[in-house]
Formats: structure tokens, sequence, C-alpha cells
């Protein structure tokens, strides 16, 4: 029993080994096609890469819209409740301004992008996977990394920082409608409040988070994406799989930032 229970840790350590230096492997491709190879004349897929970015930023504006708006509405209602005991109603401006730029804007933006588009890359390279186009790429000499993955990256890392600023702006805005419309809070009050509270370390550390976020939607979904083998059922499987790494390595990437500006502030 002990045997087992050692082997069985030992088999999940060699496999998390095994998927992280696959994983470098992808990225040091990745960055080796989109900075390297075109200095020797090999140039990116400009073209793929907007149309990629139109599909994972502006396709997702109404969703990533939406519920962030529903947030700052949601922050402004709760922190009101607290707030309107000490005579302080003012302050939620702070807490509602704040929270949307360091934190809840950049992490539901990436929460809800990697639903939306990082399962759509790991169902799209695990269909092309499945029905052999990737193969077919390479026997026509086609760099699979160039053709399918660095389009993507840049796509998906220059779109999730735009649909973030655009998160962070709808969020605030939902706590001017608590503010003003319901609590009666004088509009240039409330506004001058959320500009006093508000510095440009707040939206530099959103910002960063965001393009690390990006990062790992892309890398998680495509990693894999290339994993599928076999069947359609193995496409299901390792979309599922992609989504729950991507929002568990969201959070992990979230965690480790949020300690770093913690502690040099």
């Amino acid at each position: 029993m002990i045997v087992s229970f050692l082997g069985k840790i030992g088999q999940i350590f060699l496999n998390g080994v095994h998927s992280a230096l696959v994983v470098c492997v992808l990225i040091m491709d990745t960055l080796n096609w989109l900075f390297l190879q075109p200095l020797l004349g090999r140039g990116l897929r400009w073209r793929s890469a907007i149309e990629h970015f139109v599909e994972y930023g502006f396709r997702s504006i109404p969703i990533v819209g939406l519920i962030s708006l529903l947030v700052g509405i949601i922050m402004g209602m709760q922190s009101a409740y607290t707030l309107q005991q000490w005579g302080a109603t003012i302050f939620m401006a702070n807490l509602v301004g704040i929270s949307a730029l360091r934190e809840l804007a950049p992490l539901m933006s990436a929460i809800l992008i990697t639903g939306r588009s990082g399962s759509a890359i790991t169902a799209e390279i695990g269909t092309m996977k499945v029905s052999e186009e990737v193969d077919a790429l390479m026997v026509m000499g086609l760099n699979p990394v160039k053709f399918l993955v660095v389009p993507k990256f840049i796509g998906m890392v220059i779109a999730v920082p735009c649909v973030t600023v655009l998160s962070m702006a709808i969020m605030i805005a939902g706590g001017f409608i608590v503010a003003v419309g319901i609590l009666g809070i004088d509009f240039w009050a409330y506004f001058d409040q959320t500009a006093n509270a508000l510095v440009s370390k707040d939206l530099f550390s959103g910002i960063v988070k965001s393009i690390f976020f990006g990062l790992t939607i892309c890398w998680v979904g495509i990693y894999r994406g290339f994993q599928v083998e076999g069947s359609a059922e193995s496409v299901g499987k390792m979309t599922t799989s992609s989504v729950v790494t991507s929002i568990f390595t969201i959070i992990v990437v979230d965690l480790i930032w949020t300690a770093l500006f913690y502690f040099t502030e």
C-alpha cells in the first residue's frame, strides 16, 4: 500500500516535470518564431494575428462589458451597505476603483476570455490533430508553431490587456451608477474621489497582470490542443482540461504578482 502510494506520487511528479519541460520548449519555439526568425527573412502572419485579435478581443467585449458592469454595481451596493453605517459612503469610490484596476477587472476579463477563447484554441488545434491537418502542414514544409501558434500568441497578448482596460472603465462606471443613481451622491464629488484614490501604479499592476494572463491563456490552450490524440472524445477532454488549468494558473499568477506589488510598495 505504501509502495503504491509513493509510486503514485512519483508518477504525478514526473508527469508534472514532463509537462513543464514541454511547455518550456513550446515557449522557446514561439519566441524563436516571433523574434528571431523574422530577422532571418521568415516573416510573421500579421493578417492572421489581426484576425485572432479581433476574435479574442473585439468579440469578447459584449460579454466582458456586461459582466464588468454588473460586478461594478454589485461592488458598489456591497460597499455602500457597510460604509453607510459610518457615514463614509463617498469612500466606496476608493473601494470600487482600486479593486477594479488592481484585481477584479484583470481577473474577470481573463476568466471570461479563457472560457470563450482559450477553449476555442484547444478545440481548434485538437481537431486539426485528430484530422491530421497538423501533419499535413509539416508535410507541406510549414512549421506548425509559425502557422498556428504565433498568430494566436500575438492576438491574445494584445487582446487581453485591451479588454481589461475597457473592463476597468466599465466596472468603475457601475460604481458610479450606484453612487449617483441610487445613493444620490453628487457626480463630481464621486468623480473627484475616484480620481484622487487612483494612482498610476494601480493601472500599471492591472495591465501587467493582464499581459501574463494572456500568456497563460494562450500557452495552456495551445499545449492542451497539441496533447489531443486519437479521437474527438480526446478533444472534449482536453478542452475541459484547458479551461480548468488556465483558470487555476491564472489564479496562481495573480497571487504571485499581487504579492510582488504588495511587498514592493
